[in-house]
C-alpha cells in the first residue's frame, strides 16, 4: 500500500512464475502496485500477458498481483481499508454489489472524474456501473459481468415440436407448458431462486426495496409491480418439479439437469461445462437464449453478477492504482478477458467482442438490461437473513401473496433500519 521503491529488484504476480520486466539501466527506481484479484476471475495466462504488457508500457511500475478467495473476503477487505500498513492492496477486485459497503465512510477513492472524462461511463453495463456508485459518485469501476440465461436441451425442444426459442415471457410460458409432459420437466426452477425472481420484478417496474430519502430504505415486495413479478415466477415454477423450499444450489441444479429429463434451467452459461461433465451424452445438445422479456426483441431484466475494481483511500500511490484500473477495464484487456474467460465485457458496445459463442452471446444480450440489488451498504444484512426466500416458499405453497409480501417487506425494512444503528 505504501509507496515501495525497487532498485533492480523483481516483483512479480504471486501466481506467476518469473519476474516482471525490469529496466536494465543500472539504477532506475520502480514502484510496486499491489493488486488483489479473486481466484479464477482471470487465467494465469491472461495475468502473465497483462503483467508483461503493463510493466513494459509503465516503466516506473511493477505489478504485485495477489490472488484472494471469496470465502471470508469481506472481513479481509474491511481490515485492509482500515489499516495503515505498508503491505496492503492498491487495487481490489470486489463483487459489484459490495462496493457501497466499502465506499461508506470515505474509504475508497472517488473515480468519478476519470470515469466520465476518460473511461466511457455512459457505455458501461448498468448492472455493474450502478452498484459501483455511492452518494452519486463512482467508486467501483466495472471489470466484467456474468449473468443468467436460459440453458435448454435442444433434443427435448425438437421432440416437443419447438423450433425456435421463445421471444416473450408469454411465449416462454406456452413453450414450457408444451415441454412439461410425458415425464419431462418443462423447466427446473427452485422455489427460492430469488435472483431470477428479481428480474421478473424489475421487468414489471418494481424493486426489492426502495429509498424513501436520506439514505432510508424500505422493502418493496408488496407493490403491485413486485406482486406481478412473483405471480409470473409462480406460474413458471409450477411447470417443473423444482423444490419450493430450497434454492438452486440445494440440490445443485446442474446435477438435476444432467441426470433427468429437464428441458430448461436458468443459469450462467458456464454451468453447461458441469452439466456435460455429469452427463457426457448431452455434449452438443445444450442451447442458450436470453431470459425473455415482455416484448419481442427485448430481453428480460436480469440480475448482473460480476466484479468492479476499487482503489482504497489509504493507498499512497493513487496514480499507479488508477493506471492499473484503466488498463484492466480498458477496451483491449477487457475484451481479451471476456474472450479468455467467456465473460460479458464491461461496455455494451463491446458485446460484439464475444460474438460467436451461443452462451456468451445470450449472456451479453441480457446484460444490456442487467440490474443489481439495491445500492445500500445495508443490503448484506437482507441477504444474510433473506426474508425473500421465505416469502417465495409461502406463496408457492398456497399462502396469500399480498399478505406474505407485506410481511417480507416489513422484515426487509427492519433489516435495513437495523443497519443504521
Amino acid at each position: 500500500m505504501r509507496r515501495r521503491l525497487l532498485a533492480l529488484a523483481c516483483v512479480s504476480a504471486s501466481l506467476l512464475s518469473g519476474c516482471g520486466l525490469m529496466p536494465q539501466d543500472g539504477g532506475s527506481e520502480r514502484r510496486a502496485v499491489t493488486v488483489w484479484l479473486m481466484k479464477d476471475s482471470a487465467s494465469q495466462d491472461f495475468l502473465r500477458r497483462f503483467t508483461e504488457d503493463f510493466e513494459r508500457s509503465h516503466p516506473g511500475l511493477d505489478l504485485d498481483i495477489r490472488i484472494q478467495r471469496w470465502t471470508g473476503i469481506g472481513a479481509k477487505v474491511q481490515a485492509a481499508l482500515e489499516a495503515d500498513g505498508e503491505d496492503g492492496p492498491d487495487v481490489i477486485e470486489v463483487g459489484n454489489t459490495q462496493v457501497t459497503q466499502y465506499a461508506e465512510g470515505g474509504r475508497l477513492h472517488d473515480l468519478t472524474l476519470e470515469a466520465m472524462r476518460d473511461w466511457g461511463i455512459r457505455d458501461w453495463l448498468p448492472g455493474l456501473a450502478e452498484p459501483g456508485q455511492w452518494m452519486s459518485q463512482q467508486y467501483g469501476i466495472p471489470w466484467y459481468a456474468a449473468n443468467r440465461v436460459v440453458v435448454y436441451r435442444k433434443d427435448l425442444f425438437a421432440q416437443a415440436g419447438v423450433t425456435a426459442p421463445p421471444r416473450t415471457r408469454d411465449e416462454w410460458l406456452t413453450v414450457t407448458e408444451r415441454l412439461d409432459s410425458g415425464g419431462d420437466q418443462g423447466i427446473y426452477l427452485a422455489g427460492q431462486d430469488w435472483y431470477t425472481l428479481s428480474g421478473f420484478i424489475w421487468d414489471e417496474g418494481g424493486d426489492l426495496a426502495r429509498e424513501r430519502g436520506g439514505g432510508v430504505w424500505e422493502g418493496a415486495l408488496d407493490t403491485p409491480a413486485a406482486l406481478r413479478g412473483m405471480d409470473f415466477y409462480r406460474r413458471l415454477q409450477a411447470l417443473g418439479d423444482g423444490p419450493v423450499d430450497a434454492d438452486e444450489e440445494h440440490p445443485p441444479q446442474a446435477r438435476v439437469f444432467a441426470r433427468g429429463r429437464v428441458a430448461q434451467i436458468v443459469a450462467v452459461p458456464g454451468l453447461a461445462h458441469a452439466i456435460v461433465r455429469e452427463n457426457p451424452d448431452l455434449e452438443g445438445e445444450l442451447g442458450f437464449f436470453p431470459v425473455p422479456g415482455k416484448k419481442a426483441g427485448e430481453p428480460g431484466a436480469i440480475f448482473t453478477g460480476g466484479s468492479d475494481l476499487v482503489v482504497p483511500r489509504n493507498t499512497d500511490d493513487r496514480d499507479g492504482a488508477v493506471a492499473v484500473v484503466e488498463a484492466l477495464t480498458g477496451t483491449r484487456w477487457n475484451t481479451d478477458l471476456a474472450r479468455t474467460m467467456n465473460y460479458v465485457p464491461n461496455k455494451k458496445s463491446l458485446a460484439r467482442a464475444v460474438a460467436g459463442g451461443e452462451g456468451v452471446e445470450a449472456m451479453a444480450a441480457g446484460a444490456a438490461r442487467g440490474r443489481a440489488t439495491p445500492t445500500t451498504p445495508r443490503w448484506g444484512a437482507v441477504e444474510a437473513d433473506n426474508p425473500i426466500k421465505e416469502y417465495m416458499t409461502k406463496v408457492l405453497t398456497g399462502a396469500d401473496p399480498e399478505t406474505e409480501a407485506r410481511r417480507a417487506s416489513r422484515r426487509i425494512t427492519e433489516l435495513l433500519d437495523l443497519g443504521l444503528e
